[in-house]
């Protein structure tokens, strides 16, 4: 397997890009070593000292580290627990307990938001090492989950009030407010 890691927005942050597809339907955010439990490889990443949040995208792992930490310090460690894993084939999670989402009853503007969200603001948003999750849309305020490098960014909030915002408001024109929860 071939990594290749890429900055992110975030200095926190690093982008682990692999040459295969290792969750291919799904986003998983681990904050902490305790949400971890069903995800052997991220409970092994969370293993090496400065290691903080841990987020696993379609082909790519991302790191948040402490901000007193050093890349240079825990860089090789990662890249030889991710070698390691890879090598026994294993799944990124043992266990999802998420729940499938039901889109029947979702009304038209929640669905044109999701629609909006998968096709445009994700893909982008994953290009950084993150992800955007949809939590509610009521009265005009859509409330969304920022993961991954964007979840501690500094520059998350001006991703989410001018891009995210700006471009869903042109879409929506019911839409009032988008804020992070």
């Amino acid at each position: 397997m071939k990594i290749h890691t890429e900055g992110t927005p975030n200095p926190n942050a690093l982008k682990f890009v692999l040459d295969q597809i290792i969750s291919p339907l799904k986003t998983y955010n681990f904050a902490n070593k305790e949400a971890a439990k069903n995800s052997p490889l991220a409970l092994q990443l969370f293993e090496i000292n400065a290691v903080q949040e841990v987020f696993i995208g379609k082909d790519f792992i991302t790191i948040s580290k402490g901000p007193g930490a050093n890349w240079d310090s825990i860089y090789e460690k990662i890249l030889e627990v991710i070698n390691k894993y890879f090598e026994i084939d294993q799944p990124v999670v043992l266990k999802d307990e998420s729940s499938v989402s039901d889109d029947s009853g979702m009304t038209d503007i929640v669905k044109k938001i999701h629609e909006i969200l998968d096709s445009k603001i994700r893909p982008a948003v994953a290009s950084d090492g993150g992800d955007i999750i949809f939590d509610s849309y009521e009265n005009g305020i859509l409330k969304l989950h920022l993961q991954g490098a964007c979840s501690t960014c500094p520059s998350s909030v001006m991703t989410l009030k001018a891009g995210v915002e700006s471009m869903l408001k042109r879409e929506i024109p019911e839409l009032l407010e988008v804020i992070s929860v």
